[in-house]
């Protein structure tokens, strides 16, 4: 695996200038588009327990050609500058790829979060926020954080709080941050979104026989045999959806704790049950387990989706990984050395900067809800049904004028009349959002010759809308 320092950046940058030998960029803008632009490095102490603890934290800017820019804030002793740099460039391609106006930032506070109670932590994390709005690095017109690992609602509504106490007068200041509560103005959709994505992402790629081909496998999503590695929010989000919606059978689930398998596929919900009563996947009945959960890594399976900590598939492992697609739920799973082995082998992969990007999507739409100052659907629902009860009312009056042997179900009726509500909206746009994305991640890897894989075709789909931005600001 490579080091800790320099290895996520270092991987990140490789992919990055693999696609941009296949442009025609000027090396002046080539190398704008790849520095991170600025990063901020903050300590505070906050008195806890009777004594004074320092904390380190980061607020990372990659790219500001559109603003405000997005990224999430993750809690975690493994946080450094390199990683959250990383990160915050992963963030800007992404954001590129989907579609979203934002440009890419990430933060991060070097912290285990499990070793402090609910009220310190708040405290922790309103000092932190302080530090940062301050000094403009979490504003809705210039710096949106989200969560990440190791944070959540109740983290983000702190920091949206902590922001409005000090901006009072900011009558958009609910958009400071995405992924909060509902009752703090969050949206509908917004926790399963990640997760949700990358069932997106599957379905879409399942629709073309021809990429189905290239990775070995046939038919649809029903009856694959899929490995999850990591079954935190996105993973366990990802894996429900896979198993209950379109019929995947989870076979490997990967824990810190180890690894559980079951040949007959493992009911993802009661497991997701199992590790909040016992802290882990050991002793969950009708699996066999494994400490060595990574050596699960390289099981028969169809479709591998890591969904946790970077660099997991690396030079050491990555020509024992037998899954014949692999999709990166979580951010930089597979390190640019990995990638090529996998890659001469004939793996398919679906990359992180597509693969994930349902959490920043659906933050697009919690910050244009906070802005609008209205929930989605509010205007349009009843109206909508009503038209549709018009139409039923006509089809049931001529089937009756003209004693036509056929009425409407009532089960139809019931879908048909019902208005889109916020949920379903969200869930409409990210799959729009998804699909138009993969289709021009797909049109470059296809149409031209000289790019490999989906991971170059989306980097050069990034980078060719990030180098428009600059162009049309004059650089």
């Amino acid at each position: 695996m490579q080091g800790k320092h320099g290895g996520f950046s270092a991987s990140v940058n490789a992919m990055y200038d693999k696609a941009v030998a296949l442009m025609d960029l000027g090396p002046g803008l080539a190398e704008k588009i790849r520095v991170c632009n600025a990063t901020y490095t903050v300590r505070f102490g906050v008195r806890l327990r009777g004594e004074i603890h320092t904390f380190t934290g980061y607020r990372s800017v990659h790219s500001e050609h559109m603003e405000p820019v997005k990224g999430g804030i993750r809690y975690a002793m493994a946080v450094d500058q390199d990683e959250v740099e990383a990160l915050a460039s992963l963030m800007t391609y992404k954001c590129a790829l989907v579609e979203t106006p934002f440009g890419g930032s990430k933060g991060g506070l070097r912290i285990d979060p499990t070793k402090w109670e609910a009220d310190e932590l708040e405290r922790i994390t309103r000092r932190f926020a302080y530090e940062l709005i301050k000094r403009d690095m979490i504003n809705p017109a210039q710096n949106v954080p989200a969560p990440d690992m190791g944070t959540g609602e109740r983290e983000m509504a702190w920091i949206q709080d902590q922001y409005q106490r000090m901006n009072t007068t900011d009558i958009n200041g609910r958009a400071c941050v995405t992924g909060k509560p509902l009752n703090a103005g969050g949206i509908a959709g917004r926790i399963e979104a990640t997760g949700r994505g990358v069932q997106y992402a599957l379905r879409e790629f399942f629709r073309h026989p021809e990429d189905i081909a290239e990775a070995g496998l046939s038919g649809t999503l029903e009856g694959k045999r899929v490995v999850v590695q990591g079954l935190g929010n996105v993973g366990f989000h990802a894996a429900s959806f896979l198993e209950r919606e379109d019929g995947a059978k989870i076979c490997g689930i990967i824990e810190r704790d180890g690894a559980i398998w079951s040949d007959a596929g493992l009911a993802v919900d009661e497991v997701h049950m199992h590790m909040r009563e016992h802290g882990g996947v050991k002793g969950f009945p009708g699996a066999t387990f494994d400490e060595n959960g990574a050596a699960l890594l390289e099981a028969e399976c169809d479709i591998l989706i890591p969904a946790a900590l970077e660099s997991v598939i690396h030079e050491g492992n990555a020509a024992r990984i037998k899954a014949p697609l692999i999709i990166e739920a979580a951010n930089g799973p597979i390190t640019s050395a990995a990638n090529e082995i996998l890659q001469k082998r004939g793996c398919i992969i679906i990359p992180d900067l597509y693969a994930n990007a349902g959490g920043v999507t659906v933050s697009y739409f919690e910050w244009v809800k906070n802005l609008s100052h209205i929930r989605f659907g509010r205007m349009q629902r009843r109206a909508e049904e009503a038209r549709h009860q018009l139409l039923v009312d006509e089809l049931e009056r001529l089937s009756k004028a003209r004693d036509v042997p056929w009425t409407l179900s009532d089960d139809f009726k019931r879908n048909y009349l019902r208005g889109a509500g916020e949920l379903e909206l969200v869930r409409s746009g990210l799959d729009d959002t998804m699909r138009a994305a993969y289709g021009a991640m797909r049109e470059v890897w296809r149409q031209r010759d000289d790019v490999p894989d989906l991971r170059t075709a989306g980097f050069i789909v990034a980078i060719s809308r990030i180098a428009a931005s600059y162009t049309a600001k004059g650089l």
